[in-house]
């Protein structure tokens, strides 16, 4: 009986993850590409968060529809400059 506990455990854990995943990375995915200002404080923190290659991307994401239009958000720029 433990044994079959033990597989439902490990799924209900996947799942969870997964949706986490998917959560987070809806909402940055929806800050780098549709965001109406790049100043929103949780993009920001999601955007700080990703690994460096995800960053990149969405700081050239960001450059592109912001640059000349304001600074950049922190994270996407150095010293003040896209």
């Amino acid at each position: 009986m433990a044994e079959r506990k033990r597989p439902n455990f490990i799924m209900l854990i996947l799942v969870v993850v997964i949706a986490a995943a998917a959560v987070f990375g809806g909402r940055w995915y929806a800050y780098v590409a549709y965001a109406s200002d790049p100043f929103d404080e949780v993009g920001i923190s999601l955007n700080t968060m990703m690994p460096a290659p995800i960053r990149d991307i969405g700081c050239g994401m960001l450059k592109g529809r912001f640059e000349g239009k304001t600074l950049p958000p922190f994270g996407c720029g150095i010293n003040g400059q896209w």
